[in-house]
């Protein structure tokens, strides 16, 4: 059994200790593969084209948290998404820091800044700003727990409502929990559910003012709509760290528009010894029959 790694020369240098220390194979590049039989695993963001030349592939990892840009495996090939904890915390911190920008009108005195302009806005209470979180899996069930102690009324939303952390609403009353959200935070995976659902019916649901926090993926937001629904007013301001497409080009509208704030995709940064400690779970996992740690449900896309 032998892992293939298709990843950074930086990253590599963190890996390949950590298997040799395991007892474990780490194969680094296609080319030095001898014997394709002997791959079980691909490490990789994105995979080689014809895995058919590895007769024994059981498994792909992505060595991001993400998996919504890989294609779909072959019948028999797991597909895993890393599992990283300092990933979680990483994305957390962002969506706060996010949040507090948007509530304390950041924008609009960045935006002050450059003309050297010094005015004062009313300052809201956490408590009188409603967030809404779509996306409760790990990250946002922290992100929700931070803000809640920051004093912010906060509500989540899932396919089932189960309660959790946070008051919960079903998919099924999307609209009521529109309807209470002043701050919308995106957290979710991308699927063909979730596909373009930060939209211009979307926006139009919330209360006239709110601000949208994205930290999601590109394709769930339709650009156009956000900038219509900014120009009407309905949505005040913006922060985003992903894009459609990425990078964002740099005549995009919105490096220039002082309503929205853009970071390129740097939330979280996959800890190179984290994603060498999944992996190895994961070839122990495929060793000794047991489920694979971060395993996708195709079905769901997550």
């Amino acid at each position: 059994m032998a892992l293939l790694y298709l990843s950074t020369p930086t990253r590599l240098s963190v890996w390949q200790p950590l298997f040799d220390a395991e007892g474990e194979t780490l194969i680094a590049g296609e080319e030095a593969v001898t014997d394709p039989a002997e791959v079980t695993a691909i490490a990789c963001w994105q995979p080689p084209k014809d895995l058919s030349r590895y007769p024994n592939l059981r498994a792909v990892i992505s060595v991001g948290a993400g998996v919504d840009h890989l294609p779909p495996m072959p019948e028999g090939v797991a597909l895993s998404r890393t599992l990283a904890p300092g990933i979680e915390g990483m994305v957390r911190d962002w969506v706060v820091m996010a949040s507090l920008m948007l509530h304390r009108d950041m924008p609009a005195y960045l935006d002050q800044a450059q003309r050297g302009e010094w005015r004062g806005h009313p300052v809201p209470l956490a408590a009188s700003r409603r967030v809404g979180i779509l996306g409760m899996g790990r990250i946002g069930t922290l992100a929700a727990q931070s803000l809640q102690a920051l004093g912010f009324e906060v509500a989540g939303l899932s396919r089932s409502g189960k309660s959790g952390v946070v008051p919960m609403f079903p998919a099924t009353d999307f609209d009521g929990f529109l309807a209470r959200t002043d701050l919308l935070i995106c957290l979710l995976p991308l699927t063909d559910e979730t596909r373009g659902i930060l939209n211009a019916k979307t926006f139009s649901a919330l209360p006239k003012g709110a601000a949208l926090v994205h930290a999601g993926r590109g394709a769930h937001l339709d650009a156009d709509a956000l900038r219509a629904a900014l120009d009407s007013e309905q949505m005040s301001t913006a922060m985003l760290d992903v894009t459609d497409p990425e990078p964002l080009p740099a005549d995009h509208w919105m490096w220039r528009d002082p309503r929205v704030i853009v970071t390129p995709h740097i939330a979280a940064q996959t800890d190179a010894a984290e994603g060498a400690r999944h992996a190895l779970s994961v070839m122990r996992a495929l060793r000794d029959g047991t489920p694979l740690p971060g395993e996708v449900d195709p079905a769901r896309g997550y």
